[in-house]
């Protein structure tokens, strides 16, 4: 996509897609929406979630959310194989985890 400018939005719906397809998660559907306690979240029929602040956050963050997100896809619960799974796509993950979980007790989430 060489000289196109995608908006925010874009940018993000295009990193989920490529983590979908790298991943081999299936979202039913995605939509990113006004959240004020969490950055993300997953039903079990397969609707994921997120935050609009997301949009405004580094990519490596993004990256982990939605990683995140869409593992939840094929393990529900954050057990030892799905640590493995988000260890082996995102490492050093856990710095990025505690700085959101301290962004959202700070207030950061505020659209």
């Amino acid at each position: 996509m060489k000289g196109v400018t995608l908006s925010p939005m874009e940018q993000f719906r295009h990193r989920v897609s490529q983590w979908s397809r790298r991943l081999r998660a299936q979202p039913r559907q995605i939509v990113v929406m006004r959240m004020t306690r969490k950055w993300a979240s997953c039903s079990s029929r397969g609707r994921v979630c997120f935050a609009r602040d997301l949009l405004e956050l580094p990519p490596r963050q993004q990256d982990y959310v939605i990683a995140h997100e869409l593992l939840h896809l094929k393990h529900p619960n954050h057990g030892r194989v799905f640590h493995a799974l988000l260890s082996a796509y995102i490492p050093r993950w856990r710095g990025v985890h505690e700085q959101l979980a301290s962004d959202v007790q700070g207030g950061r989430l505020t659209s």
